[in-house]
């Protein structure tokens, strides 16, 4: 007790240097087990939305764009599936179709257009407002709400796709219904919509308003409009009846349709049917994607683990370093101590205690640290994770 009572006396003596062995030996601790954890999150977090969902159909091409687009609505742009691809699923009975269309964007957040059976598949929860319910509704993630100061009552306008185009698709004002409960997913970082209203903002479907009317002729104020006049449309109980769609509905585009089977029969059946290389659609499994490109990340985990050794070792080396000169510069006060009558015992354990003292405090800081990292890496990589797609 005496030797630990000397060794912090002296540590708090020189708290400076102290301070700086304690923080060094911290991070050496530190570094590899927080990074550890987040690696082993994020490969928990990405592999589980994967799993999660057991089908996914959309245009034949890159199978990582498009999971990456149906999944974590990303900046992909897969080629659309036709609406008759999700009339097909449903005409088979073997499967639900959930199609999703994540071509537009608001704010930085990605608008999804897709169907009621999304929130029930999700299991999404709302913490604000209601569903969906009219055409032009939004229903918005817990980071959308807190990242743009948008609540229930509060409105959203799409993004154009080409500024320059003039003649082209109008931005389109959404109010929003509701806000979600957060979730950790990319589910918190998008503005969901009807399909419907997604197919509004593409121009494939569109209102009537007057922008001359009558009482503007008699009073002479009429002014030539075109295309240029109207910044964006609004969907108002006024004008909703006006709103139509032009073509056949099967030529209406998706980027991807989740497509959740009855059971594994039915899986395989459908996948059987998805098979010729040369058909428009492919039907793959998420998951399987999601696998893949987690072993080719983590493959460098190995190259991590030995980069972060050899960087712990050289630390270690410095800190050794740095007690050891340490110890040599006390060499006249140890040389006093033994005068004194302190055997060479007693001030072995005394340096000891100190390195010990050091040490302890260094493991303690840095298991806090790993605890907060434990606690909050889901929110964490769940943030990383949407921010990255």
């Amino acid at each position: 007790m005496n030797a630990l009572y000397l060794a912090f006396a002296y540590l708090r003596y020189h708290w400076a240097r102290s301070l700086v062995l304690i923080l060094v030996a911290g991070l050496i601790i530190f570094v590899p087990v927080a990074t550890r954890i987040l690696l082993s999150t994020s490969e928990r977090a990405l592999v589980a939305r994967g799993q999660a969902t057991p089908l996914l159909l959309g245009s034949r091409g890159s199978r990582l764009d498009l999971t990456m687009a149906a999944l974590y609505f990303s900046d992909e742009r897969p080629d659309p599936v036709p609406m008759r691809e999700v009339e097909a699923v449903w005409d088979s009975g073997l499967a639900i179709p959930i199609p999703v269309h994540t071509a537009f964007s608001s704010g930085g957040f990605r608008i999804v257009g897709t169907t009621l059976d999304y929130f029930d598949f999700r299991d999404l929860t709302l913490r604000d407002g209601r569903g969906l319910s009219v055409l032009g509704d939004a229903v918005i993630g817990a980071d959308v709400a807190e990242a743009l100061g948008k609540t229930v009552g509060d409105t959203l306008v799409s993004a154009p796709e080409n500024l320059f185009d003039l003649d082209g698709v109008y931005p389109l004002e959404m109010p929003i219904v509701g806000v979600l409960a957060p979730t950790n997913s990319p589910d918190d970082r998008a503005i969901f919509v009807d399909i419907k209203t997604a197919w509004v903002i593409q121009g494939i479907g569109h209102g009537h308003e007057d922008v001359v009317t009558a009482s503007d002729i008699a009073s002479g104020s009429a002014a030539l409009a075109n295309a240029a006049v109207v910044q964006y449309q609004r969907i108002t109980p006024d004008n909703i009846e006006s709103f139509h769609f032009h073509g056949s509905q099967d030529d209406y585009p998706a980027s991807a349709v989740i497509v959740v089977p009855n059971d594994t029969r039915s899986a395989t059946i459908l996948k059987g049917r998805y098979l010729d290389s040369a058909a428009p659609a492919q039907l793959i499994e998420p998951a399987a994607v999601i696998q893949g490109l987690v072993d080719r990340i983590f493959r460098i985990k190995s190259l991590l683990d030995v980069v972060t050794a050899i960087i712990a070792v050289a630390a270690c080396a410095a800190v050794g370093l740095a007690l050891f000169l340490s110890y040599r510069l006390r060499a006249r006060e140890i040389s006093t101590a033994v005068k004194l009558g302190a055997r060479r015992g007693m001030v072995l354990r005394l340096l000891a205690a100190e390195t010990v003292t050091l040490l302890l405090i260094s493991g303690g800081i840095a298991a806090s640290g790993a605890l907060v990292v434990s606690r909050n890496a889901g929110a964490w990589v769940g943030w990383l994770l949407a921010l990255g797609a």
